[in-house]
């Protein structure tokens, strides 16, 4: 299916290029709600039933019911052929980004160009060439994620189109943080490198092209205005979040006091690494080993638990579970820990509130928790300040209850706010 770029075309029309299912498809999802989505470009989409899926199990999520309508336009032969050279290449880290990239950019730039052409055809032929619509403009939105918006941005600029930048993290201001906080480690930590230079140049071009940059959090526009990226252009839209149906009727239950037969169960979920705040938790762990705590730690663990932990009982690591799985993991806490160094937003926030879920997280992400009302912000990320944290929570439970009271996924996060900021963004002068 084409875009639909003539003179037919509403207001606004969106294309939205998007490698990989961040959000579940939030963004194109809230557009198409708006019927603003004028087409999809996407790496690799499978539909229910197709054989591709059981090539890889991941491309089984590659997929979301609520576009099943939409223009889509996916290169999942191509994904797969790439994966295929790149593993025969023996391709990883850095250079394996870059070119899933570039691959990625290549055949999004071709799609528009193409479509242009047509469009352009269209026009010229047309019975009425030099009608304009009524209102708006009759050239597209072009929305993409960082990192993968260089050329077709370029593309973009030369035509006068409106350009998104989605930026998903705090870019070369969140890189700067996490290479200070390794140099702490002195080597103790997972392996990690630094992205290349034309990483970060092809970077920097990207934010100079977009008319709008999209963040998820104040802190990672904070981030950017480190780097130099103005301002002004710079929009702060957090992600879009819809709890599943059966969370809505979940009720929270909390003993009238934790004991070692029934501790209070603080549970992390996603890469047991540096940045999300790993090392501080085994501090904590250490410093609470009188305590009736266990540590549930969800997700591939990049650190070793260190062997010198007092009472490491009380740290249980399950390793990475399918997406299928993670809500039982959210039911059965008590508690959500996400004390990360510095995420674009952390979505795992809204999943464990959609729970009924008090969170402890802190400044350095987005914007969910109200202090006191629904979850704790760490003043700081160590050991002490979250083992304290934990402490007060397992003293007394009737204060858990009342945070898991006001837990919940507030409205602001929903498809139909996202997608008013977004066309309230796309304006902005």
């Amino acid at each position: 299916m084409g875009f639909e770029w003539d003179v037919s075309l509403a207001i606004q029309s969106w294309v939205c290029c998007q490698l990989g299912a961040r959000e579940h498809y939030a963004v194109p999802r809230a557009l198409h709600i708006r019927r603003a989505l004028g087409q999809l470009l996407t790496d690799a989409w499978v539909r229910p039933r197709n054989p591709v899926g059981w090539l890889r199990q991941s491309l089984r999520e590659r997929f979301h019911p609520a576009l099943a309508g939409a223009p889509v336009k996916a290169w999942t032969l191509g994904l797969l052929a790439f994966e295929i050279m790149a593993r025969a290449r023996r391709l990883g880290g850095w250079p394996l980004i870059v070119a899933r990239n570039e691959w990625f950019q290549k055949r999004v730039l071709q799609k528009l160009k193409t479509e242009t052409l047509k469009a352009e055809i269209r026009r010229a032929w047309s019975p009425h060439p030099s009608v304009q619509p009524s209102t708006g403009n009759s050239q597209p939105i072009l929305f993409s994620y960082g990192y993968t918006a260089l050329r077709p941005f370029r593309l973009a600029k030369a035509k006068g189109w409106r350009t998104l930048l989605g930026q998903i993290d705090g870019g070369l201001g969140e890189e700067k943080l996490m290479a200070a906080l390794h140099r702490q480690t002195d080597g103790a930590a997972e392996a990690w490198s630094a992205a290349p230079p034309a990483y970060w140049q092809g970077w920097r071009e990207e934010c100079s092209l977009a008319d709008v940059i999209v963040v998820n959090s104040q802190w990672s526009r904070e981030l950017l205005a480190r780097e130099g990226i103005a301002e002004s252009k710079v929009h702060v839209i957090p992600l879009a979040y819809e709890p599943p149906a059966e969370a809505a009727a979940f009720e929270r239950r909390y003993p009238s006091a934790f004991t070692a037969a029934r501790p209070l169960r603080v549970l992390f979920l996603g890469q047991v690494g540096l940045r999300k705040g790993a090392r501080e938790i085994f501090q904590a762990a250490a410093l609470l080993g009188d305590q009736p705590v266990e540590f549930w730690l969800v997700g591939p663990l990049l650190l070793d638990v260190p062997p010198e932990l007092p009472g490491r009982h009380l740290v249980r690591c399950f390793g990475p579970v399918p997406r299928g799985q993670v809500a039982e993991w959210y039911r059965r806490a008590d508690v959500f820990l996400f004390p990360t160094h510095s995420d674009g937003f952390g979505l795992t926030q809204l999943e464990a509130q959609a729970w009924r879920l008090p969170v402890i997280t802190t400044r350095f992400c987005g914007e969910v928790v109200e202090h006191g009302r629904n979850g704790l912000i760490l003043e700081r990320v160590d050991g002490p300040t979250i083992a304290e944290a934990v402490r007060s929570l397992a003293r007394w439970p009737e204060r858990l209850a009342e945070l898991s009271g006001s837990s919940r996924v507030a409205s602001r996060f929903s498809l139909a706010n996202i997608a008013q900021a977004l066309e309230t963004a796309a304006l902005a002068p």
